[in-house]
């Protein structure tokens, strides 16, 4: 009888794949995005994702006891101000949204780990992400800002800043400043290799942040390119990130793994949110398992090899990891 591999010995009992199981998802590895607006005492739900809140300071602790009973103690947050201007002014005011929002989780949950995204795109009138001179964004003008909104986030409470904008330098200019007023030991998580993609759309819904005109092809990367986010990625590195973020997660899994592969730093990627209204669309009309969905695509980022997944599904993997489903 010709030999060839029985794969299926290793398959054939629940206990036993587990035991050889390859990947592994631990809760730890979640972090929640949250989205944090002004005004009082409010829960909007956000049409284009659904069972996804905003929420006023004063009522994010609802989302934050629930993400914390779940086991889920990393949040980012994202601010959505009442007044924007050409410099997003509101994105760096001490009594910001977002500054008000660090204050409120850092006394009342401080058990809970915060990340602040840096960027201008919900601050500013145009909805760009950063300084408009003749009808571009201005890489260099753009620096100051930025390390101005990451500062004010860190004295607010926010543990950890990541740069979302994607501009170039930015976070050599954010670790200057964070170093020189005594902030060394805050993390920068940077979007290093963030797409100009097409899954961002129910975001910029959620966050009020469309461009008014033009795109953010200019700053953001081109999906065609490969080379390319494994130089962005060496570049932020070279500048001081501690982390760096493939964004976003679902399809991008080759540069998970190439950039994992070149690099010595945790890697992250964020599961966007095109990704969780494809996966509550389908599963709305029936189409897909939805629970399975969220199981495969979230190993299937940690498989390619993320270190830290960014998920608007946490809390339900959180409780699938409980169950012992992952």
């Amino acid at each position: 009888m010709t030999e060839f591999m029985r794969g299926r010995r290793l398959r054939t009992d629940e206990r036993l794949r587990k035991m050889v199981q390859e990947t592994h998802m631990d809760i730890s590895d979640l972090v929640y995005p949250m989205f944090v607006m002004d005004g009082q005492n409010k829960v909007e739900e956000i049409p284009s994702m659904y069972g996804q809140n905003r929420y006023t300071a004063d009522r994010m602790g609802e989302k934050l006891e629930q993400l914390l009973r779940a086991g889920v103690n990393k949040i980012m947050l994202f601010g959505i101000p009442d007044h924007k201007d050409e410099v997003g002014s509101q994105a760096y005011d001490e009594n910001g949204i977002i500054q008000r929002a660090f204050r409120e989780a850092k006394k009342n949950y401080p058990e809970m780990y915060l990340i602040g995204d840096v960027c201008m795109c919900e601050y500013t009138s145009h909805g760009h992400c950063g300084i408009i001179h003749n009808h571009d964004v201005d890489n260099d003008a753009t620096l100051k800002y930025l390390a101005k909104i990451a500062l004010s986030q860190v004295e607010a409470g926010a543990d950890m800043v990541a740069p979302s904008d994607m501009m170039d330098g930015r976070i050599a200019a954010i670790r200057q400043c964070l170093d020189s007023q005594g902030h060394l030991n805050t993390p920068i998580m940077s979007y290093a290799v963030k797409f100009a993609s097409a899954y961002y759309g129910p975001f910029r819904d959620a966050a009020d942040s469309a461009p008014q005109f033009g795109n953010r092809r200019t700053y953001q990367m081109d999906y065609h390119n490969r080379r390319e986010a494994v130089k962005e990625a060496l570049a932020d590195i070279n500048e001081g990130a501690d982390i760096i973020m493939v964004k976003p997660a679902m399809i991008y899994g080759d540069l998970i793994r190439e950039i994992k592969d070149r690099t010595n730093v945790p890697m992250a990627t964020y599961s966007v949110s095109g990704e969780y209204a494809m996966i509550k669309g389908a599963a709305s009309l029936g189409l897909i398992d939805e629970d399975a969905i969220i199981c495969e695509t979230a190993i299937a980022a940690k498989r390619a090899g993320a270190d830290i997944y960014i998920t608007y599904f946490a809390e339900e993997l959180a409780g699938f990891i409980k169950q012992g489903l992952l």
